[in-house]
């Protein structure tokens, strides 16, 4: 594949450093090769990190991002910086799977889009958030959440 059309990003391939807050962040997308092909695209972050906003100790998650795209995708160094912008950010699960889902729409404009944060148990209780938005296609097929450490041979 060419790298034309990427020029306009600009953390691939520079020097980039984590935004101080999610805010500050940009997530960027490039052109989507087959715009006109449904198919489903995987994004699955194992360390989420953030902190409890009244306690202020720390909070992980597994973030799983599934999308099918229309004209364009994720950068992933991009989102891996946003996501990093969250470490020191004092937030509830619920509000931090919420925001990421709703940067990543406004980025994107998928066709279907769904952002599941699966929250370490604190204080006994695990909280799994979901948020999703448009209509998957038929001749597309979602990967089952029940195991996510599906990469590490340990199923």
């Amino acid at each position: 594949m060419p790298i034309d059309g990427y020029s306009s990003l600009t953390q691939l391939g520079r020097q980039a450093g984590v935004p101080a807050n999610p805010d500050e962040a940009v997530i960027e997308t490039f052109a989507n090769p087959h715009p006109g092909t449904n198919y489903t695209v995987r994004l699955t972050a194992p360390e989420l990190t953030t902190i409890c906003p009244i306690t202020g100790q720390p909070d992980f998650a597994t973030l799983i991002v599934d999308y099918v795209p229309r004209d364009r995708l994720v950068e992933s160094k991009s989102f891996k910086l946003f996501l990093g912008s969250f470490r020191n950010l004092g937030t509830f699960h619920e509000d931090c799977t919420a925001y990421i889902h709703k940067r990543l729409s406004d980025a994107l404009d998928a066709a279907f889009l769904r952002v599941v944060g699966l929250w370490n148990a604190r204080g006994g209780i695990t909280i799994d958030c979901v948020v999703q938005t448009g209509e998957l296609p038929s001749n597309c097929a979602l990967l089952p959440l029940g195991r996510t450490d599906y990469r590490a041979g340990r199923i």
